[in-house]
């Protein structure tokens, strides 16, 4: 007995250094608890691995095991802690019974323990409660063999996702971590977290600006994640694809938070209806891997959805990219159904300049060609051929050069025969694809590298007759296309245009209907102006017939009102007035034929308007034809000169009064007779002559030629041009004039400059003052010797003048008459003003 208790208590000395205790923070399970056979004597711990020594006392394999070490290391042969009685230390026999017992008592004490827990999972627990509770059930779930079971058993799971909803976050962080615990085990557990609205508490807490919260509830959403079940959802819950969006996006605030809300959208992109609502949030690339590697019905399906997303232009450029040459095959080969679905995605990323480059690098233009060719477009229902037309009018508008884009091995969308096919198609189907293809036509007759082609090609086909006969279309927008196109190429094929206006009237009547509808769109009523801008200005017929449908009366009138409120620096303003002063100007051109052209003129005092139009500086069009428009009055003006009445017994023959002027009348100095700006258009009066002469100094050449060319109705033939060159000089115009001269221009500007030098050296006094002037003289040999031949014998006879060159005959009158002289009139020299 003496030894027994020895060895007790070398055992219990042992036990202080080497043993633990039972830490149970609540208290209310201990050894005491436990029935002695149960408890290892070495650890005081129920024993998982029970052994039998020699002695027949049961112990803890590992601990014996230690003791054993132990005895050895000290020199000493092993010992039962026990009773200190020597045993075989290699002898240690499992006891199966035991450990049956006790696995049977531990699983009921931890079923007992997780079943207790669940009192404190309640709304009414508090804090340490609730806690106390969570600890007990993650300690079950982590250490018992029957936690596991127990939890999902007895309904645990969503009693611990009822705890999310506590007012403590120490509860709802404790409760978080363990449903991430819960839902690592499998998809069961996963399926089992999901119940309820558990899904969208965890969602609202990723929402939340809590960090750790935050972190915790991704990272529990991840592992729900992984189940295709709990995925679908997910996808129920609003918001949610577009919140870990937000948080995948966070990549340089938390990297490691910002990877796993990524991983959980790749898990995820499993459910389609995930994936579809995170093409709408902007994620594509899962819609558009389903749509390429998808089965035709499953293609469909997806492309259907695509086609009511909403698209940035990045997006848009990615999915040319990804699917572009997918959609360009069912173009051309798939079902109805699907080009319809097809024909609505490339509508829609096409609208974007990128993305359409990419779809014609990808080869689109061609599957369009061909089902909107004449043959293609009869196995096509009208909705598809409009809809192929808009995809097509959307790709020519992204500003490629399409006359270098192939459409197959020889050809462009603007070769001959693609465009006579489209012409073709266009006097053949219905209105809104003619308005398609109208509006195509008009990009590409945008293009100065494609213009010519595209005229060429509606030349050479014969087509300007039904393009015309669209300005009468029922059908607004094909109307307005139409006259677009008309505008676009007008300046290569006025006279084509004219001809189908001359044989009907009723299409130029349209016209100026469109132009002073007060309620027209602005765009196309500028397109309608600018079409009758740049009919032939000397047809005579259009002139008439738009004087008949009042057309010019409206533009007067028009321009007028311009006049007198300001000019806007607006480019579409600008142009506007320039396409109405061109159409008012046409009746400048045919004044001696037509008398109601001189009678309109008269009413509207046209030649002060055009003064007017002098004075807008950066309109520079707007100025040359103004001063143009001033040519042509100004030339008529000593053709309208009046005439003073006297009273009968005061009358004298014509010779005696053309000698004499009349006490009390002021006639012309140049037109020596009664004149007006308004009655007969002389430019001496009205301040016109200056402000001509403002514009001599223009840096835009075209504005001082036609200037100049105005000014020289008062040096030509049929006037007093002494009388002129005195009106010139004292207006300050003579230095500008020999300035433009001096500056060696060339063609057109060159003769004018070179005539009026000549006119005005007829002067002696300026002849003599001019003879110094070296640049000058420069300026007139370079004439005379690089000029065509009117002009080198205009500037021999000036350079004769100055002395340059000798005189041998009498030709160069030296003192010519008031009417002019025999080197030329002036309207030979400008007659391509006329």
């Amino acid at each position: 007995m003496a030894q027994h208790r020895q060895g007790s208590q070398a055992w219990r000395d042992w036990c202080d250094g080497e043993g633990s205790d039972d830490d149970d923070d609540d208290g209310e399970e201990g050894v005491g608890g436990v029935l002695s056979a149960f408890v290892c004597p070495i650890t005081m711990e129920v024993m998982r691995d029970p052994v039998v020594v020699e002695t027949g006392h049961a112990f803890e394999r590992e601990a014996i095991a230690r003791w054993f070490s132990a005895c050895v290391e000290d020199g000493a042969r092993p010992r039962c802690p026990v009773t200190m009685e020597p045993v075989d230390g290699a002898d240690l026999k499992p006891v199966m019974a035991l450990r049956a017992a006790i696995e049977e008592w531990t699983d009921r004490r931890d079923s007992a323990e997780l079943r207790g827990a669940c009192r404190w999972l309640t709304k009414a627990a508090s804090e340490k409660e609730a806690l106390r509770g969570l600890d007990r059930v993650m300690r079950g779930w982590s250490g018992a063999r029957v936690g596991k079971r127990v939890v999902r058993r007895d309904g645990m799971v969503p009693m611990v996702a009822a705890m999310l909803r506590s007012g403590s976050a120490r509860v709802r962080l404790r409760a978080l971590q363990a449903l991430r615990e819960f839902a690592r085990e499998g998809d069961e557990y996963r399926e089992s977290v999901s119940d309820g609205d558990t899904i969208r508490t965890i969602v609202k807490f990723i929402d939340h600006e809590d960090c750790q919260e935050r972190d915790l509830a991704v990272s529990v959403l991840c592992e729900l994640s992984k189940s295709e079940l709990v995925c679908e959802r997910i996808s129920d819950l609003n918001g949610a694809i577009l919140i870990l969006g937000k948080v995948a996006c966070s990549k340089a605030q938390n990297p490691a938070l910002a990877e796993e809300a990524e991983m959980t959208l790749e898990n995820l992109e499993r459910c389609e209806k995930n994936v579809l609502q995170m093409a709408e949030n902007g994620r594509l690339e899962p819609l558009l891997n389903l749509l390429s590697e998808g089965s035709p019905e499953r293609q469909l399906r997806i492309a259907s959805s695509l086609e009511k997303i909403v698209l940035s232009n990045d997006l848009k450029n990615l999915v040319a990219q990804r699917v572009g040459l997918l959609f360009a095959g069912v173009v051309e080969n798939g079902t109805l159904q699907a080009k319809e679905v097809a024909f609505k995605v490339l509508d829609h990323i096409s609208s974007n300049t990128e993305s359409a480059k990419v779809l014609i690098e990808d080869g689109i233009l061609l599957p369009l060609f061909r089902v909107l060719s004449v043959d293609g477009v009869k196995f096509l229902p009208p909705r598809l051929q409009e809809a192929a037309a808009a995809v097509l009018s959307n790709l020519v508008a992204c500003g490629v050069d399409f006359g270098t884009v192939p459409l197959d091995d020889n050809r462009t969308i603007v070769s001959e025969d693609i465009v006579h096919s489209l012409l073709h198609l266009i006097s053949n189907t219905s209105p809104p694809i003619q308005c398609k293809l109208l509006e195509i036509f008009v990009v590409l007759s945008s293009s100065t590298t494609t213009v010519l082609s595209i005229t060429s090609a509606i030349r050479s086909s014969g087509a300007i007759t039904n393009l015309v006969q669209f300005v009468e279309s029922d059908h607004q927008e094909s109307r307005a296309a139409s006259i677009k196109l008309l505008c676009k190429i007008s300046f290569a094929m006025d006279h084509e245009i004219a001809q189908v206006l001359r044989s009907s009237p009723t299409l130029l009547g349209c016209l100026v209907r469109i132009i002073s509808d007060n309620d027209a769109d602005a765009d196309e009523q500028d397109a309608a102006l600018q079409v009758l801008a740049n009919l032939p200005k000397r047809d005579r017929r259009l002139t008439m017939e738009l004087m008949e449908q009042g057309a010019f009366k409206y533009v007067a009138r028009r321009v007028l009102s311009i006049c007198r409120r300001g000019v806007t620096s607006n480019a579409f303003d600008s142009t506007m007035l320039e396409g109405l002063v061109k159409v008012l100007a046409r009746i400048t051109y045919i004044l001696r034929e037509e008398p109601r052209c001189v009678a309109l003129s008269r009413e509207y005092n046209l030649a002060s308007l055009f003064t007017s139009l002098l004075r807008l500086n950066g309109l520079d069009g707007v100025q040359v034809l103004s001063a143009k428009a001033l040519v042509n009055l100004s030339v008529e003006s000593r053709y309208m000169t009046g005439t003073p009445n006297f009273d009968e017994h005061d009358q004298k023959s014509v010779l005696t009064w053309f000698g004499k002027k009349q006490p009390g009348i002021q006639l012309c100095r140049v037109h020596s007779g009664i004149c007006s700006i308004r009655d007969n258009f002389c430019i001496l009066e009205g301040k016109a002559v200056e402000r001509l002469v403002a514009c001599l100094s223009h840096q835009n050449k075209k504005v001082a030629e036609a200037s100049l060319a105005a000014l020289c109705t008062i040096l030509g033939d049929g006037v007093e041009i002494a009388e002129g060159v005195s009106v010139l000089s004292r207006a300050n115009a003579i230095e500008p004039i020999f300035e433009i001269l001096k500056g060696n221009p060339t063609g057109t500007l060159q003769q004018r400059a070179t005539w009026a030098v000549e006119r005005i050296l007829r002067a002696e006094n300026i002849a003599k003052a001019a003879s110094g002037d070296r640049g000058l003289s420069s300026a007139l040999v370079h004439a005379f010797q690089n000029g065509d031949t009117k002009t080198r014998r205009i500037a021999e006879a000036a350079l004769k003048h100055i002395n340059k060159l000798p005189t041998f005959s009498q030709i160069i009158d030296r003192h010519p008459s008031r009417r002019g002289s025999s080197i030329g009139s002036m309207e030979r020299y400008f007659r391509s003003d006329r």
